[in-house]
């Protein structure tokens, strides 16, 4: 073989190496790591940004994102604080922050077991009328919902 010969099989080679390097790790399929999302919102289907949060597998409180994201690893326990909301003790909708649980698609999370230390023992997110995931709350009240 010439010179010219052993640089261009050289070189194929290298690219063959490099180019089969990255094949068999990649996927289509989004990483799960059992990190569930779900979502803080309103009637009209507005968030409740910066409600602060605390779940049993964070090391420190966070808060829900712009869009009323929080994300937490089931079986989580995860404690809401809605202190400055008005909480669903009034029942005028005008007056109430009415909050649901939802997913990406806006689909609300019924049965959620939770408690409030506005009220003794454990209740459900239930369908109120309008969405499903609604929940009751008092002033200022804070919940930890068993997810």
């Amino acid at each position: 073989m010439n010179k010219m010969t052993k640089h261009i099989v050289l070189v194929l080679a290298a690219l063959a190496v490099f180019g089969l390097s990255g094949c068999g790790g990649a996927s289509n399929e989004p990483y799960n790591d059992g990190l569930t999302t779900l979502f803080l919102v309103d009637s009209n289907g507005f968030s409740y940004a910066n409600v602060p949060y605390l779940c049993d597998s964070m090391a420190s409180w966070d808060f829900t994102a712009a869009n009323g994201e929080f994300s937490f690893y089931p079986p989580d326990n995860c404690q809401f604080d809605f202190t400055g909301l008005n909480g669903t003790s009034s029942g005028n909708p005008l007056i109430d922050d009415v909050i649901y649980i939802v997913d990406y698609a806006d689909n609300g999370k019924n049965g959620i077991p939770y408690a409030c230390n506005s009220f003794a023992g454990v209740d459900y997110t239930y369908n109120d009328g309008i969405w499903d995931g609604s929940f009751d709350y008092a002033p200022n009240d804070a919940c930890v919902f068993y997810l």
